[in-house]
Formats: C-alpha cells, sequence, structure tokens
C-alpha cells in the first residue's frame, strides 16, 4: 500500500517554481482556488521511489514570511495551521542561483518553523553562463538541509529532488540561526508564557495579520493579549530580524558561493535601456500588442469558423434525425447553440494565453509592468492593471482572471470593475453592422470614416475605464495597501512545456467556468423565446396562414413568417414590447428591444436576434444589413436605423454590462454577488442615459 506525502513548493516569484512543479507534476495536476477566496490552488501528484506518492501544493509565490498581499497570506496560513489537510511533511524552497542571497530569507525563516525544507537551487544551466560557482557541501552543513542541483531547462537534478523528497524523515529540523536573539529578554518571557508552543510560530501570529483558520483560537487569544511591545516596536523587531539574517547568509555565501565576474555575459542592462525607454518602451510595447491582436483575429479566424460550422450543422442534424418534439427543440436550438457559444471562443482565449505566457515566461511583461505603473497609478490602477485592460480587448473573462496578481485589493478590486469598459471582440459583430448601416463612406486624411469610428470605439472604451478608475478610487472608502514593487527577471526563452500547460489550465478553467453559466443563460433564452402565453403565440400558424391568405407565399416564406408571429408573442417577444416605452427615447423598437434583451447573455447574440426577428434564413451579415435597412421607424417614418439611432445603440453597446459570463467571473473573483449586480445596474443606467442623449441631440 503506497503512502502519500504532503510537500509544499515554496519561493520567490520568478524563482523557476512553477518549472520545477511542471516538471515533478507533468499532467497530473490541477488548478482551483483556495476554500473562501480567489488566490488560484495549484496541485498535482508526483511518483516518488519506492511506490511513495506526493501531493505538491505550488504556493503563491512569497518573498518572506512577512505578509503583505492576499497570496502570502495563503503561504504563512498553511506553514502555520498543523490541522490543515494539506500541511507539508516537507518544505521545498526553490530558489535561483542568480538570486541565491535574497532567496535564501524565506528558506530561514521557513526553517524556523522546524518543518523539514530541502533547498532547490533553480536555472543551473545559468551558472558557467554567469560565473557562479557554489561549494554545495559547506552550504547544506551551514543551512542544515539538502541541496537539489535543478535545470528544469535541461531537465536535470528532477530525480534527485524526487530522492530528497523521499527521504524527508532524514532533513534536520534545526534552524540555521537564532533569530530571538534580537531581543533576548523580550523572547524569553515569550517563550516562558507559552513553554508548549514553538517560538517562531508565536511570533509570526503576533506580528501578521493573516486569517490561522484552524489554528488553537485559544492561543492566538492569549497571544493577542501579550502586548508587552508596540506596534512601531515590533516593526523594529521585524527589521532587526531581517537584517540578523541577512548577516547570516552573507556569512555563508561567502565561503560558499563565488562569482567571478570577468567570465558573466549580461545584455539585461542594454536591454532593459530600450525596453523600459520613456518613449521607445511604449513604441515597442505598441508594436507587440498591435501584432499579438492581429495574430489572435487571424490565427483564430478559422478554427472558430470551423467550430460554428461544425455546431450549425450537428443542430441541423438534430433537427432532421430525432422526431419533433420539445426534446429535440431544446437540444437543436437551445443546448447545441449554447455550446457552440462556449467552445467557439476557446481558439481566442487559448491563443491569447499563449502570447501572454510567451510574454511573462521571457521576462518583458514585468517591463510592461514597470513602464506604464506611472501612468496608471493617476487613475487608482497599479502599472500592473495594464495587462487586464489590453487582455480585455480580446474577452473580458480571462483580462478580469488575470487581475490575481495585483497586491492592493482596491487597486485589484477597481481594475476588475472597469476592464469590461474595454472594447471586447463580442462587440465587434454589433460595430461593424451598425457602422455599414449609418456612417457613410467616405475618407478624412486619407481614413475612412467607418473605419475612424471603429476605432473611436475603441479609444471610448479605453478612455471610460480610465476614468470610472478615476473615480472609484475616489468612491471607494476601502483601506489597502497600496505599493509597487515588482521584479525585473532576467531574459529567457520560454519553456514549451510551461507555456503549453499554461494554456490548457487557462483554457479549462474558462470553459468549466464561465462555460456553465452561458449554457444555462441559453437554456432559459431557448425557452423564454419558444414559448408564449396567449392565442397570439399558441394560434400563430392559424393567425398568419390567414392573414397571407392571399399573398400566394411560398412555404418557407410561410413558415417564415409563423416563426417572426410566435417570436413576437413570446415571452422574450412580450418582454420587448414592454421595454418599448422606455427605449423609444432611444430611437428603438420592440425588435430591437428583443435583441437588447437577448444580448444581455452576450453582446454577440444581438446580430443572430436580429437575424431571427427580421425573418431571415441566412445569418449572412449583407442579407441581415439590407433587411435591417429597410426598417421604417413606426412613429417618424424613415428609415429605423438612421445617423441618430446608429450612433446611439452604438454607445449603449459601448457602455453597457452585457454579458452573463463575465459577471459570473467577476463573482467569482469578488466572492461576492454585491460587486457584479452594481456593474450590471450602474453600466447599464450609464450606457442609457448616454444613448438618450446622443439620440435627442442627434435626431
Amino acid at each position: 500500500m503506497s503512502k502519500q506525502i504532503n510537500v509544499a513548493l515554496i519561493g520567490n516569484p520568478n524563482t523557476g517554481k512553477t518549472s520545477v512543479f511542471n516538471a515533478l507534476t507533468g499532467l497530473n495536476q490541477k488548478v482551483g482556488n483556495y476554500p473562501g477566496i480567489t488566490v488560484e490552488k495549484k496541485e498535482g501528484i508526483c511518483k516518488l521511489p519506492r511506490g511513495v506518492k506526493a501531493h505538491i501544493i505550488d504556493l503563491p509565490g512569497t518573498y518572506s514570511l512577512n505578509a503583505s498581499s492576499l497570496d502570502e497570506n495563503v503561504v504563512i496560513e498553511l506553514l502555520l495551521n498543523k490541522n490543515d489537510k494539506d500541511f507539508p511533511d516537507v518544505a521545498v524552497v526553490v530558489s535561483d542561483v542568480e538570486n541565491l542571497k535574497r532567496n535564501l530569507l524565506l528558506f530561514t525563516q521557513i526553517k524556523d518553523l522546524e518543518i523539514p525544507t530541502i533547498l532547490v537551487i533553480n536555472m543551473a544551466d545559468r551558472m558557467k553562463y554567469k560565473g557562479i560557482s557554489l561549494d554545495i557541501p559547506y552550504l547544506e552543513a551551514e543551512l542544515n538541509t539538502k541541496i537539489a542541483i535543478v535545470s528544469t531547462r535541461k531537465k536535470e537534478g528532477i530525480d534527485n529532488l524526487k530522492e530528497l523528497i523521499s527521504n524527508f524523515k532524514e532533513l534536520s529540523i534545526t534552524p540555521c540561526l537564532s533569530a530571538s536573539e534580537i531581543d533576548k529578554e523580550y523572547f524569553d518571557n515569550l517563550r516562558k508564557a507559552f513553554p508548549n508552543q514553538l517560538l517562531y510560530k508565536l511570533w509570526l501570529v503576533i506580528t501578521q495579520d493573516v486569517n490561522f483558520g484552524k489554528t488553537d483560537r485559544n492561543v492566538i487569544d492569549a497571544v493577542a493579549d501579550f502586548k508587552t511591545k508596540t506596534k512601531a516596536d515590533l516593526k523594529k523587531l521585524q527589521q532587526k530580524e531581517t537584517i540578523k539574517r541577512y548577516q547570516f547568509i552573507n556569512n555563508t555565501l561567502k565561503k560558499g558561493q563565488n562569482i567571478d565576474l570577468s567570465t558573466a555575459k549580461d545584455l539585461r542592462i542594454r536591454l532593459d535601456r530600450i525596453l523600459t525607454h520613456k518613449v521607445w518602451g511604449y513604441v515597442i510595447f505598441l508594436f507587440i500588442l498591435l501584432t499579438i491582436f492581429q495574430a489572435i483575429y487571424d490565427w483564430s479566424a478559422i478554427p472558430m469558423d470551423f467550430i460554428d460550422s461544425a455546431f450549425a450543422s450537428l443542430s441541423e442534424w438534430t433537427k432532421n434525425a430525432l422526431p419533433e418534439g420539445a426534446l429535440t427543440s431544446l437540444l437543436a436550438e437551445g443546448i447545441i447553440p449554447g455550446l457552440g457559444g462556449i467552445v467557439i471562443f476557446i481558439p481566442q482565449i487559448a491563443f491569447l494565453f499563449l502570447f501572454i505566457s510567451v510574454l511573462e515566461e521571457s521576462g518583458y511583461m514585468s517591463r510592461v509592468v514597470f513602464l506604464m505603473d506611472r501612468g496608471m497609478r493617476r487613475f487608482g490602477l497599479s502599472g500592473k492593471s495594464v495587462v487586464p485592460l489590453i487582455s480585455g480587448t480580446a474577452c473580458a473573462i480571462p483580462a478580469i482572471m488575470a487581475t490575481r496578481n495585483i497586491e492592493s485589493w482596491k487597486e485589484r478590486l477597481i481594475t476588475i470593475l472597469v476592464t469590461p469598459f474595454t472594447t471586447c471582440s463580442a462587440r465587434l459583430p454589433v460595430y461593424l453592422i451598425i457602422i455599414s448601416l449609418v456612417i457613410p463612406e467616405g475618407r478624412f486624411l486619407g481614413l475612412g470614416y467607418q473605419a475612424l469610428t471603429l476605432m473611436l470605439l475603441y479609444l471610448i472604451g479605453f478612455a471610460s475605464a480610465l476614468i470610472s478608475a478615476m473615480i472609484l478610487n475616489k468612491v471607494l472608502k476601502i483601506k489597502s495597501k497600496s505599493f509597487f514593487v515588482v521584479e525585473m527577471p532576467n531574459y529567457k526563452l520560454p519553456l514549451i512545456k510551461n507555456v503549453a500547460l499554461t494554456v490548457v489550465e487557462k483554457t479549462k478553467s474558462f470553459v468549466f467556468g464561465a462555460g456553465k453559466i452561458i449554457l444555462a443563460i441559453s437554456i432559459v433564452l431557448w425557452f423564454l423565446a419558444s414559448y408564449g402565453p396567449g392565442d397570439q403565440f399558441n394560434n400563430a400558424e392559424e393567425i398568419v396562414t390567414e392573414k397571407f391568405a392571399s399573398d400566394n407565399l411560398t412555404e418557407d416564406e410561410l413558415q417564415q413568417e409563423i416563426a417572426s408571429q410566435k417570436l413576437e408573442y413570446s415571452f422574450i417577444g412580450l418582454a420587448g414590447r414592454a421595454i418599448e416605452p422606455a427605449i423609444r427615447p432611444l430611437g428603438y423598437d420592440w425588435k430591437i428591444g428583443i435583441a437588447i434583451v437577448s444580448s444581455f447573455a452576450a453582446r454577440e447574440v444581438f446580430v443572430g436576434t436580429l437575424a431571427t426577428i427580421y425573418s431571415v434564413g441566412s445569418d449572412d451579415e449583407d442579407t441581415i444589413k439590407n433587411r435591417m435597412a429597410g426598417e421604417v421607424n413606426p412613429i417618424l417614418g424613415g428609415p429605423l436605423f438612421n445617423f441618430a439611432s446608429g450612433i446611439s445603440l452604438m454607445l449603449f453597446y459601448a457602455f453597457a454590462m452585457q454579458c452573463m459570463s463575465t459577471l459570473a467571473v467577476v463573482k467569482r473573483e469578488t466572492n461576492s454577488w454585491k460587486w457584479p449586480i452594481l456593474q450590471l445596474v450602474l453600466m447599464s443606467a450609464f450606457a442609457y442615459v448616454v444613448a438618450l442623449i446622443a439620440y435627442q441631440i442627434l435626431i
């Protein structure tokens, strides 16, 4: 019978911890959230020698056990709570061979918790390149541990690491140094007051403002009353502790590490001068962005068209192969299109995460964050907010998920709330068809009016996000630490395995998370459009047949008129009629009302809904456009889709929160329905007011 042990993978950001995790677990991993919070939890299974299995948890990156973010709190809470099912039998601290001094601070703190600890020195393939040599036996003796030299790029040292993990009981749990010497009298009194508790654990409980879960509440309450030091005094002691640890680390590395600067080769400084330049840095970043998003649209077009046609064929086949009835209708018009609405996003999301992962793995994304921070702070955002705002031009769902590395809760929340203002790809079908209807073909300085209108809509989206962030920064009374620390990692070629696993995991998260919401909404919409009360719906066939008896309609034309009658008097049609008085001042009729109601599930539903409403068998854009162009305003006469109503409609879609799956992700990331509901109400109200003003001015 094989035994399973818990292994915690811990380390500073950018030490290659994820690469070590992937090398140990391969595809035997899963991603979720820690209970009750939105910090990502990665765990996997690793087979060790002698039939032992290791349950490995990849903890969020942290610089020390002095918590300053949600991610770091998770690390401390787990290491202090022996009752947690994931409490580690052994801790594996991953360090970077080029930043060993800084990485060892965290290592010495974990050793003080008397947890069996292994030190992994990663990126060993760079030692020769950087002129670094290590005296491993000396370092093992001074640090009271076993050291694994690893290169995940060259796949070296992983077997040795597995062997060390399986023999964790042989590891010394003796601390590296006596940190209590920073104030001997204080720590002696603390030891006397709590003789049965680990001294460094007590110190962390006193100095950290975190939730210790199932840790013995009596201990926490008693320690909380141990107030012989003020907060200022405790802060000074923490600083003394850090200094003492670095003194020990410096003395250890003087003998254990040698760096020959004459052999070190580094282009990093020269590259940083260009990539973080106050002018050229932005130019290069903009060029990279344009290239990425052009590639996303170009590369995803073929698979998206294939998925679209495949699900359309499957829906048609279902209608023909199964007997007529409610179940067949549900499958063909509700579930299959709903699944298609999920799957069709996969290419864009996969390509987006592919490029983001490559930028992160290469070390470039940290430069972007640094470059953008100063400008973003004026609007109450962090430099790290630029990644979600840019990602939002493809899809708001992965963009909101990308806010997790923003330390300040206030800045992260503001970023989550304003990201949906950026123009996502789902708005494009709406913009393109309305622009083609109401914006004339002509040129200004060589640029077409229609192209300029589309560009202006993108700029409006970004401007709205920034202005909203500025307002929220002043309105939200949330106390949150606001500081900016970003490490500039070395440039390196991305590991294909890491990139591939990131793409797979993030895409799965979208499909099984937001996908469930999209499918449920699709089924509800099908029901609302397929059923209705009263004779006008139930007797639609007789009413339409009698109405057009003298018009000699073909069978297809008659069926289209019947479908249109049913839709008008279905539940969703009645909803459109009910809101018509409210949307009439915006220049819309009940048909546009239905499209707006249905597109609250997803914006791109707008065009498809209009195709059905206007009884068009094909969803070809030109056909829909021609039919829409022929619609007459029943009150004012003339085209329904004129310049005023078109601008009004585009502005409504620019500002309204019309994406249920995005709301679901916001709920997941904020762990509350409060924020997505506020988002839905305020954005939609703002969209209504702007659209109303635009129409009334332009009419």
